[in-house]
C-alpha cells in the first residue's frame, strides 16, 4: 500500500470514527409545530431508518417540542425541553445546546416552545439535500433528500392544511414524500402530540404517541394509526360520560368512535355494555346481537362482567343480553 493510499485509508477510517461519535443516524424529514387554537405541541417524522420514533421526536405538554435528526445527538430532546421548561424560549434553548456541541455541523434540530417561539438549525455537514423552513409556530426540516424541494413543499402543505395539529403535520409529511422524500426511500414514521397545558400527569397529557417501526409504506400505516387513535380517544371520552351518567354525550362519542373505526367491534361492544348498565337495554340489544354474530368471543366474555361491576348483577339482564347470540 503506497503512502497516498494509506493516507486516504486513514482519512476514511477517521471519518467513520467521526460519524460514530456524532451519534445515531436519523436522516429524515420532520415537522415540529404548535397549534395556535389549542396550544397542542407536536412532532411528526419519516425516515429510511428503523424506529425513527425512538430517536427524533420529543415533546412535553405546556413546555415545547423538539426534533433532533441527521447525525443525532439524542440529548437535544430532553435538554431542550428542560431549558424551555425553565423559561428559555426555543431560540435561546437551541443556541445554548449548539454552543456546547462539537458536532453541531452534522446536527439538524428544530424546536418550538409553548408560546409559539421557533428555532431551527441545519449543520453545514448535514448530507444534502438538506435544509429547513420556519414559519409561524412551526418548522420543517429535512436532510439526505431527493431534492431541495422537499422542505418548502412541507411548509406550504402545513400552512395550507386544515384540521387539528396531527392532521396538519401528516399533510406536511405526505407533501415531503410527494416532492421526492428521502433519497433512500421509506421505512419508519412517528407522530407525537401533547396537550398545550400540563395537568401534572404526563400520562394523560399525550394526545397521540404513534410509531411505525418498519414498513414499506410507513405514512399509509401512520395515517391508519391516527384514525384508530382518534376512534379510541372518542370511545374513552364516551366511557367517561357514561360513568358520569351523561348518556347522551356518551352516545355522541361512541358514535364518532364507530364511524372512525367500523372494523373494531370492541368499540360498539363496550358502548352496548354502557347502555345496558345505564338502563337503556333496548338500545343495547341490537348492538350486542351484531357484535356476537361477527365475533362470538364477546358473548363468552359477557358473563364475567357482573362480578367485577362492569354490568349490573342482574341474572335477567344477563339472560336478555346473551339471548342475542344466534343459535
Amino acid at each position: 500500500m503506497n503512502r497516498r493510499t494509506l493516507s486516504a485509508a486513514f482519512l476514511f477510517i477517521g471519518s467513520l470514527h467521526a460519524m460514530a461519535a456524532a451519534g445515531p443516524r436519523a436522516f429524515t424529514y420532520s415537522v415540529v409545530a404548535r397549534d395556535p387554537a389549542t396550544g397542542e405541541l407536536g412532532v411528526a417524522v419519516q425516515s429510511h431508518w428503523f424506529s425513527v420514533g425512538s430517536v427524533v421526536p420529543w415533546a412535553e405538554a405546556g413546555v415545547g417540542a423538539v426534533a433532533t435528526q441527521s447525525f443525532v445527538e439524542p440529548s437535544y430532546g430532553p435538554l431542550g425541553l428542560a431549558l424551555m421548561r425553565a423559561g428559555k424560549p426555543a431560540p435561546e434553548a437551541l443556541k445554548a445546546l449548539l454552543a456546547g456541541d462539537s458536532g453541531a455541523a452534522v446536527r439538524q434540530v428544530a424546536m418550538v416552545d409553548a408560546r409559539g417561539g421557533v428555532a431551527a438549525h441545519t449543520g453545514a455537514n448535514c448530507i444534502p439535500a438538506a435544509g429547513h423552513v420556519t414559519g409561524p409556530q412551526f418548522s420543517v426540516q429535512a436532510n439526505l433528500m431527493e431534492s431541495p424541494l422537499v422542505w418548502p413543499a412541507m411548509a406550504k402543505a402545513f400552512e395550507a392544511s386544515k384540521g387539528d395539529l396531527a392532521e396538519r403535520m401528516l399533510a406536511a409529511l405526505e407533501a415531503a414524500q410527494g416532492a421526492g422524500g428521502d433519497i433512500r426511500g421509506m421505512q419508519s414514521a412517528a407522530l407525537l402530540v401533547v396537550k398545550g397545558t400540563s395537568t401534572g400527569r404526563p400520562w394523560s397529557d399525550t394526545v397521540f404517541n404513534l410509531r411505525v417501526e418498519d414498513s414499506p409504506e410507513p405514512l399509509t400505516e401512520l395515517k391508519r394509526l391516527i384514525r384508530l387513535q382518534r376512534a379510541y380517544n372518542h370511545a374513552s371520552a364516551g366511557d367517561e360520560h357514561a360513568a358520569a351518567g351523561k348518556m347522551d354525550q356518551a352516545l355522541k362519542e361512541y358514535g364518532e368512535a364507530a364511524r372512525l373505526a367500523p372494523e373494531v367491534l370492541e368499540l360498539p361492544y363496550w358502548e352496548a355494555v354502557a347502555l345496558a348498565s345505564n338502563g337503556r337495554l333496548e338500545e343495547a340489544l341490537p348492538i350486542f346481537r351484531d357484535v356476537f354474530a361477527k365475533e362470538p368471543q364477546w358473548a363468552d366474555l359477557t358473563p364475567r362482567l357482573p362480578s367485577v361491576g362492569l354490568l349490573p348483577d342482574d341474572p335477567e339482564l344477563l339472560r336478555k343480553i346473551l339471548s342475542q347470540v344466534e343459535p
